[in-house]
């Protein structure tokens, strides 16, 4: 009989061990606890076996098995690329509610709590590290697109433009920051249109002994300019730890200096997410705006309203 670990959850410890029955890879489990970190809607469970060891089974809404199993091949692909991530080890359905997956497990701590217990070199040496790995995941071919990113990046802003004008909650200033991006667009055109993890920031990095472990949540995957992917740094990574930031941009440049149209770039798809970030948290979680803003006075601070390209928390503190 599997040990359950007891929490508040939709799941009961019965439902539980009923749903291991339907999963023929953990029907011997001899232990199971709930994972309730993350946004993702997926019910999470660290899963102890005999012959798979410790194992991560995600239980999602049947409705997205066929993107999870899209998620299960480009895994293999990745892993085969040499990018640390998860193992699939199984996919299937639970019932006809319910499909699950089964990952290899991680072990390690979240990087966005392990990071400021480590010193400054240890934080900067697993941003390069994220940086290598990043550029890696980068490589992984795309088909190409019937529309150009400039296209659909830009449409998707100007959507944003027209539902933030309608906000309650604006930032100061903005005009500025509404002009340097309008001023900038042009730049996206012939931009490169690379895989892209989507969500990379510390929070879904694991780090084991010092060294990052994987990356992790690639549920969110598409693809665009490989630069819209630093935009996490301005606006939580560097609230973690600017050394990693900084690291994590000279990884994925083989420890050089990026180029000004990196930092151009950047500031770009950096400015554009401060309109979409007012917009997204007024309408999903409206009880964090105040915590929103406060992010995105930082980000402005950074870059003086984007006069500036290179954000001061690269500059000042090297």
């Amino acid at each position: 009989m599997a040990e359950f670990k007891h929490d508040h959850h939709p799941f009961s410890s019965v439902n539980l061990i009923e749903f291991m029955k339907g999963i023929p890879e953990l029907q011997n489990a001899v232990q199971v606890e709930r994972i309730s970190k993350g946004y993702s809607l997926d019910h999470k469970f660290k899963v102890v076996t005999p012959h798979l060891g410790k194992v991560l089974l995600r239980v999602f809404p049947h409705s997205e098995l066929q993107s999870k199993q899209t998620e299960v091949h480009l895994l293999e692909r990745l892993r085969q690329m040499g990018v640390l991530c998860s193992a699939p080890l199984g996919i299937g359905e639970l019932d006809e509610n319910n499909g699950y997956m089964i990952l290899s497990y991680l072990e390690g701590e979240d990087a966005s709590e392990a990071l400021p217990l480590l010193n400054e070199k240890q934080q900067w040496s697993i941003g390069m590290q994220a940086g290598a790995q990043l550029k890696n995941i980068h490589r992984l071919p795309v088909e190409k697109q019937a529309e150009s990113w400039y296209s659909r990046k830009s449409r998707k802003h100007r959507r944003y433009v027209d539902k933030y004008r309608e906000c309650s909650v604006v930032m100061k200033q903005d005009q500025a920051i509404l002009s340097f991006i309008e001023d900038h667009l042009d730049c996206m055109k012939g931009r490169p249109d690379y895989f892209q993890h989507d969500d990379f920031h510390p929070a879904n990095l694991v780090i084991n002994q010092g060294e990052l472990a994987g990356v992790i949540d690639f549920n969110r995957a598409d693809q665009g300019d490989p630069v819209h992917e630093f935009l996490k740094l301005g606006l939580f990574a560097t609230e973690t730890s600017v050394p990693y930031s900084i690291g994590q941009v000279q990884g994925y440049f083989d420890g050089n200096e990026p180029n000004e149209e990196f930092w151009r770039m950047y500031s770009l798809y950096m400015a554009m997410a401060l309109v979409s970030s007012v917009v997204w948290i007024q309408h999903v979680k409206p009880e964090e705006t105040d915590e929103m803003m406060m992010k995105i006075d930082r980000v402005r601070e950074d870059h003086d309203d984007f006069r500036n390209l290179i954000p001061r928390w690269y500059t000042v503190n090297r």
